[in-house]
């Protein structure tokens, strides 16, 4: 091993600067703050917004050739990018810039890079520099420089760029031009060590952005929520889902089961190829929990007994009385191995986007846009457990190990303390094809409330993130 002091020095893969591989030796845990994020995502003829969006996002403390930002922490994609100087664009301003002339060790090619979100875009330019996270530093890492951003929203965070943690099928940087960062790290630690871990915490840092409410660590667990000499056997571990190519792309696993105060909702078959169920993908640059149609409509119509949910025709979102207590919880895993994860009421009544005659947005909502899974399990659900991607060993393939952190009992009673006695009568289980009838009536509504003045569908996904799975994706030489 090469030690540089107080760094573990890395030559990445691919690398011209040498081969040399160095074993890394001991974990490291790293800065990870939560930040408050206001999206403007419903707008009028003008342009002009009508409707803002109060949400949230993780962000990571990483140095590019010696140039220290704050990025978002991402499970949901796989590439490293940071907003260069030379970015023009109003949505470049007012955040901390990349300045190519002020690294020694920038290598920049003529190969540019572009992705497009469902909301929002980036285009820039491949290139390789230092770059240090925590005590670890790779000598050449491949990233993009951002020259050209639109609706990412990125100065309401702080936020520079994304460090994407997820697996190299679903790089916009192709394996022949580059190795992500992840897979760098993976292949300098030893087989047993090979896993990244996190903790979401609730709360925003603005004060003192390295208070340790969120937790984010490689090659070893965070002693303050599990035993660290013990703490695997804690976790239940679920195996990775194959894309139907055969390899693996997103962190994503079969969802069993979801049930609302102990009853099961019945969920609609998975869309993707030969899946056992539908597949849920862990995305921790997703602020809510994002499901199909058929599937959100049922959910919010068993909930809304009593008359305590809503959807709101103007912003196309669900929205649910704030002092709406319901015990949800996800199911996975196969047989006996079954383990369910409560997610905590505040949560799912989200008080966060909330309005000011008592409606809450609803921390589940309708996206039949995600690719590769058919559930988006963001923020919402994540901040109910703690997390742990193992990368695949010569025995195992790629685990997600989950601990949960939500107590059902004491929930209720922090959300009932803090938001008041729910009148409504208990959630009733509602079948699907009750909720099917329901869409087909809510988008002729959605058609005459189009007609009559409101701007309608189009953006709807803005709403509850900065920016999802990429429709497209591309490097070009």
């Amino acid at each position: 091993m090469i030690e540089l002091l107080p760094y573990i020095l890395l030559t990445a893969k691919n690398s011209i600067m040498s081969s040399v591989t160095n074993l890394i030796t001991q974990g490291a845990q790293f800065s990870l703050r939560r930040a408050p994020r206001r999206v403007k995502t419903h707008f009028d003829e003008d342009g002009m917004s009508v409707f803002d969006s109060d949400e949230f996002a993780y962000l990571v403390y990483i140095d590019i050739g010696g140039q220290d930002f704050w990025v978002t922490f991402d499970t949901g994609s796989s590439d490293l990018w940071v907003i260069s100087s030379n970015c023009t664009t109003a949505d470049c301003q007012g955040v901390v810039t990349y300045s190519p002339s002020a690294s020694s060790t920038l290598r920049l090619s003529n190969i540019d890079f572009r992705l497009f979100y469902l909301i929002g875009s980036v285009e820039g330019a491949v290139a390789t520099d230092m770059v240090t996270l925590g005590s670890i530093r790779v000598v050449s890492q491949t990233f993009a420089l951002a020259n050209k951003t639109n609706d990412l929203f990125l100065a309401t965070t702080g936020n520079s760029g994304i460090l994407g943690l997820s697996f190299p099928p679903a790089a916009a940087i192709r394996s022949t031009v580059g190795t992500t960062l992840l897979d760098n790290l993976f292949s300098h630690l030893s087989e047993s060590d090979r896993f990244f871990a996190f903790k979401l915490g609730r709360n925003s840092t603005l004060g003192d952005p390295i208070i340790a409410t969120s937790s984010f660590t490689i090659g070893k667990l965070d002693p303050s929520v599990v035993d660290p000499v013990n703490g695997m056997a804690e976790l239940a571990y679920f195996p990775v889902f194959k894309s139907p190519s055969g390899s693996y792309d997103y962190w994503k696993f079969p969802i069993q089961s979801l049930t609302i105060n102990g009853s099961p909702l019945p969920l609609s078959t998975s869309l993707v190829v030969n899946a056992p169920a539908p597949i849920g993908i862990l995305d921790t640059g997703t602020t809510l929990i994002l499901g199909p149609t058929p599937d959100v409509n049922a959910f919010w119509e068993s909930v809304g007994t009593g008359g305590s949910t809503r959807y709101n025709m103007q912003t196309n979102l669900w929205e649910v009385r704030c002092n709406r207590a319901v015990d949800v919880r996800f199911v996975f895993g196969e047989g006996d191995d079954q383990t369910e994860y409560a997610v905590h009421p505040e949560d799912i009544s989200w008080a966060e986007g909330k309005s000011k005659d008592g409606w809450c947005m609803g921390g589940v909502q309708i996206n039949d846009g995600v690719n590769s899974g058919d559930w988006l399990l963001g923020d919402v659900f994540l901040r109910n457990v703690y997390v742990v991607h193992h990368g695949a060993t010569s025995s195992k393939p790629p685990l997600i190990g989950l601990l949960s952190l939500t107590d059902p009992p004491s929930a209720l009673t922090d959300f009932q303390n803090m938001r008041g006695s729910d009148p409504a009568p208990a959630p009733s289980v509602v079948e699907r094809s009750s909720a099917v009838q329901w869409t087909e009536n809510a988008k002729i509504g959605v058609a005459v409330s189009a007609i009559g003045g409101f701007v309608v569908g189009g953006l709807i996904t803005g709403c509850y993130k900065m920016r999802r799975r990429s429709r497209r994706a591309s490097v070009r030489r």
